[in-house]
């Protein structure tokens, strides 16, 4: 099974590069995380931001690999513990379906992205940056992987 992490953003800080790469890395080939950038629409004071955010959605739907389970990080959407995405994690790779997560940019996701969506994921009730929120996904999965595979990294 391929994770596309389908993310708005280009030019992350480079301690969001080097922490996402980290867990990245740490998957095997039948759990690998794939981190695909959607670049963000220009902001400024006078901006669009609602055209922005569904130009954003057009170009990560596109980006979705066919016949994907699509899955949106939303803070509408359910949290999962980490034992509750480990046995999630388990059942998208016994059906050997594709995975796409969705993370929008700082206004969140376009309303088309979230109606594609089969399920939405809440991290959290907090807001985190966008930036930061790629990381948490990246060791989640890892943490969550590693708990199938009984290793000891989820102490």
């Amino acid at each position: 099974m391929q994770i596309q992490l389908i993310s708005v953003g280009k030019k992350m800080p480079h301690w969001v590069e080097q922490g996402y790469a980290e867990y990245a890395k740490r998957l095997p080939k039948a759990c690998e995380l794939c981190l695909k950038e959607i670049p963000a629409g220009k902001r400024g004071k006078n901006s669009d931001i609602q055209r922005i955010i569904n130009r954003e959605g057009e170009q990560m739907l596109a980006a979705i690999p066919a016949r994907s389970m699509v899955i949106s990080l939303d803070s509408q959407g359910k949290p999962w513990s980490t034992v509750e995405l480990s046995r999630n994690l388990k059942t998208w790779l016994a059906s050997g379906q594709n995975l796409a997560l969705l993370i929008g940019g700082p206004e969140g996701l376009a309303d088309e992205v979230k109606i594609r969506a089969q399920q939405s994921w809440s991290l959290s009730n907090l807001t985190f940056p966008h930036p930061i929120v790629r990381v948490l996904v990246a060791e989640q999965i890892y943490r969550s992987w590693s708990l199938l595979q009984n290793y000891p990294y989820h102490r």
